[in-house]
């Protein structure tokens, strides 16, 4: 929908990678959906579901087996971002690498977009 012909609306890391598809084939889903909602300190807060099959608008995005769905309405928002994995000490989980953020609360659980008009701009440059 907000796409660039040739380029996909995310990418994954390695370890994202891995831990979609381990996910995907212990359940058997056809992949990880994406979203946003509002919510949270600074507006607005990721959605993420492991899905049986994509919704008719979601973006797809396979990378290595590894297969993503964003809903309509996030595609704008994510358009470039980095999904990553990560493992430590006390916890583990996806993080988002999104340049569209530009704001977010201090426990990292929810962020602010920049403006659709500042958006639109980016994917003009």
């Amino acid at each position: 929908m907000f796409g660039i012909p040739g380029k996909q609306a995310v990418t994954m890391t390695p370890a994202a990678v891995a831990q979609v598809r381990k996910l995907m084939d212990r359940d058997n889903r056809a992949g990880l959906r994406i979203g946003i909602k509002k919510g949270g300190c600074a507006g607005m807060e990721y959605t993420m579901d492991f899905v049986d099959a994509p919704e008719p608008n979601d973006e797809i995005v396979e990378q290595d087996g590894a297969r993503v769905l964003i809903a309509p309405m996030a595609q704008m928002f994510l358009f470039g971002t980095e999904i990553d994995y990560f493992t430590e000490l006390l916890e583990s989980g996806f993080r988002f690498n999104n340049p569209n953020v530009s704001d977010s609360c201090g426990c990292g659980e929810s962020i602010k977009f920049k403006d659709v008009e500042e958006l639109a701009a980016d994917r003009r440059d």
